[in-house]
């Protein structure tokens, strides 16, 4: 079993950034993908940001590239989101997720196993 556990969430301003960060517990000797999902009021769940074990591969959803950035530190099995330039549509729960996941699966929420209780954003205008 591995437990994420999500930190950084607040309020801020639109154009302000804040950093999330996904600390894994629990069973870490596999080394996992990890991403993150968010949930606006009244909408599905979505894609936002992925990164595989070695990092060298991230996916972004459209909606945040250039804006969001995903990295992790293995040795502290700790994996973060830069989000700068936010905006009100950001506004949502964020949940860090991790799994043994294909690449072309990146942006599935299905093949994650694990997932974190989320962290709320939010951003005003």
């Amino acid at each position: 079993q591995v437990r994420p556990l999500e930190s950084g969430g607040g309020l801020v301003q639109a154009g302000g950034s804040l950093r999330l960060s996904c600390k894994a517990s629990g069973r870490t000797t596999i080394v996992y993908t990890m991403a993150w999902f968010r949930r606006a009021p009244g909408n599905d769940r979505e894609f936002v940001a992925a990164i595989i074990s070695n990092g060298r591969t991230t996916r972004y959803a459209d909606s945040v590239k250039g804006r969001f950035t995903i990295s992790r530190d293995n040795n502290e099995n700790t994996a973060y989101l830069q989000m700068d330039n936010l905006n009100p549509d950001d506004t949502a729960v964020y949940y860090c997720a991790a799994g043994v996941v294909n690449t072309i699966n990146l942006a599935e929420g299905f093949f994650y196993d694990y997932w974190g209780q989320g962290t709320q954003v939010t951003v005003s205008r």
